[in-house]
């Protein structure tokens, strides 16, 4: 049976595009598009692809949180970004994303892709990979949790969970300013300059 494909990016030319790519293949076969979060999730239930192929930003919503959502319908993500966002693929993976390039992908590696992502493999992005894991290998070497408030502590561990600012406010009942005011107090206290940090920081105490 052909590879079941979801496209979602909020440009239809994008679409289009990844659609004459991918129906050229004998063995995959487009079955839906989709501008949106919301209108993804609609169609993934009605369609059961096999493989979404996400962008990171839409309209209503972004490509980590729909990855989170379709997981729950047994389907595989593809993110595919313009943007080399090492913030964004951290979220990808937490949100259980198979697979993170970066538009610049040659046609065949994307089509390759898409068959590994299917076939059960991850995929990723090597250089936003490996800049990622190199900041893993460098966390902070002083334990500074004892300088963190409660409130700030909680705010580190939904961080390291993926959660985005406005995951976080509605978790913790509070307003997404409050939040970001809560999360830059963090970052400075950490010694660190972005939230992947923090995350990866998390990921490698709580092993």
């Amino acid at each position: 049976m052909p590879v079941r494909v979801l496209l979602v990016d909020d440009h239809e030319i994008v679409r289009r595009g990844l659609r004459e790519l991918l129906d050229d293949e004998d063995d995959i076969t487009v079955v839906a598009e989709a501008g949106g979060v919301g209108e993804a999730v609609v169609l993934a239930t009605s369609t059961r692809p096999d493989v979404a192929m996400v962008d990171v930003r839409l309209p209503d919503g972004t490509g980590v949180d729909l990855c989170r959502r379709l997981r729950g319908l047994d389907v595989r993500c593809l993110v595919l970004t313009a943007f080399d966002d090492e913030e964004a693929l951290v979220g990808a993976i937490m949100a259980g994303a198979s697979g993170y390039l970066l538009k610049q992908v040659r046609g065949q590696d994307l089509v390759n892709a898409v068959r590994e992502v299917a076939a059960g493999r991850s995929l990723l992005d090597p250089q936003t990979t490996a800049r990622v894991l190199d900041r893993m290998r460098r966390p902070p070497e002083v334990d500074v949790l004892d300088a963190l408030t409660e409130q700030e502590r909680r705010v580190l561990d939904l961080i390291g969970e993926g959660m985005t600012n406005r995951q976080i406010a509605e978790r913790l009942f509070l307003a997404e300013k409050t939040v970001k005011n809560y999360v830059t107090s963090v970052l400075q206290k950490l010694g660190m300059e972005r939230r992947t940090q923090a995350a990866a920081w998390v990921a490698r105490r709580s092993r």
